[in-house]
């Protein structure tokens, strides 16, 4: 396994890291007890979840169970020092069902600062080694929206500078030993360099954004921040919601996979996308690769990868995507995906 530093910290995690999204709705406590077993067995020594989990589907009776999973694990295995845990503080939000703290989950510090202390009470412990903005508090495209051509942020839009401050009291604190965003922009990215070289706060250490075959749009402006200013990229979505394994193809929907059980992702249900990803199993089985595999030795292979999200609900689609971390990618597999991409840019940003 290839451990990377995060950001400019002194922290360093594996180039795989093990996402959980599906823990509490797809996925038992014992069955992420064992994805965690399995994973930091193989060297997996980075965790990543969120307040909003599990989110397959999104559900009141499930909510904050991912993490809860988590902290139990911990109390059992005794192995905190083991991992490098992360997780994330919501947005705003109009659907109620994502809604914390009364409702009014804003950047600001009142909000931070009552997520991380629930945050800590559910995972069992002392500290949160990278806290990351789920998604930015003003409106901005994300979730698969296409661009910006207008302002529309709201009068108690909370500023960049005041979700800095509370995230820079954490640390001072000793709550979090990092930050990080997910689903910026290159303007906010930007924006929270520039606060923090103007106030001498702690720095940005990641961006976790979508990335994946289908969608390299993190390419256009975004890249160059993780590589001239270590803010490192966390990739979710490697697989682009499964469909870069081929199980879709041909309009298949396997019982119990995401697309049956969790109607709200549609991002990659574009009109490219099938034509898109048949040509990107082809080239996997051209080289007698495994479809999932490439996909996320692809990710794994740029330098503005910090580490690979992968998460799965089986144990044998885990031990596959674990395993991608030892793929290296052939030069002619990688001037075949360059082709496709050429011809079908981006077709699920």
């Amino acid at each position: 396994m290839d451990y990377r530093t995060l950001g400019r910290t002194d922290i360093k995690v594996s180039l795989i890291c093990l996402g959980t999204m599906t823990w509490g709705s797809q996925n038992s406590q014992a069955e992420a007890h064992e994805q965690m077993d399995y994973a930091v067995g193989q060297g997996v020594n980075f965790i990543d979840t969120a307040e909003a989990y599990p989110v397959t589907p999104v559900s009141k009776d499930t909510q904050f169970l991912t993490e809860t999973y988590i902290g139990n694990w911990i109390e059992k295995r005794g192995r905190r020092d083991d991992i490098v845990l992360a997780t994330k503080v919501a947005g705003p939000t109009r659907d109620p069902i994502r809604s914390f703290r009364g409702g009014n989950n804003r950047l600001d510090r009142r909000n931070i600062v009552q997520a991380v202390e629930d945050s800590l009470a559910r995972l069992k412990t002392d500290y949160i080694d990278l806290y990351q903005v789920h998604w930015p508090d003003r409106s901005v495209p994300s979730f698969g929206r296409r661009g910006l051509d207008r302002i529309d942020d709201g009068p108690d839009t909370v500023p960049i500078e005041d979700t800095l401050d509370a995230l820079a009291h954490l640390v001072q604190a000793g709550k979090i030993r990092a930050f990080g965003v997910s689903n910026e922009t290159p303007w906010g990215l930007s924006e929270y360099l520039r606060l923090v070289r103007d106030k001498g706060l702690p720095r940005v250490a990641s961006i976790q954004n979508a990335y994946n075959l289908l969608n390299r749009t993190f390419e256009q402006g975004l890249s160059e921040f993780g590589l001239r200013e270590d803010v490192g990229l966390l990739a979710y979505s490697p697989l682009a919601g499964g469909n870069l394994t081929g199980k879709y193809l041909g309009g298949v929907i396997p019982t119990g996979s995401r697309r049956d059980v969790s109607k709200q992702f549609v991002r990659y249900d574009l009109p490219n996308q099938p034509v898109a990803s048949a040509r990107y199993v082809a080239i996997a089985q051209a080289f007698g690769l495994d479809p999932a595999q490439m996909a996320l030795a692809f990710v794994n292979s740029r330098r503005f990868v910090t580490a690979t999200i992968i998460g799965a609900t089986s144990m044998d689609q885990l031990k596959i995507d674990i395993a991608s971390a030892d793929l290296t990618l052939p030069d002619e597999a990688i001037a075949a995906i360059e082709g496709v991409h050429r011809e079908i840019p981006d077709p699920c940003p």
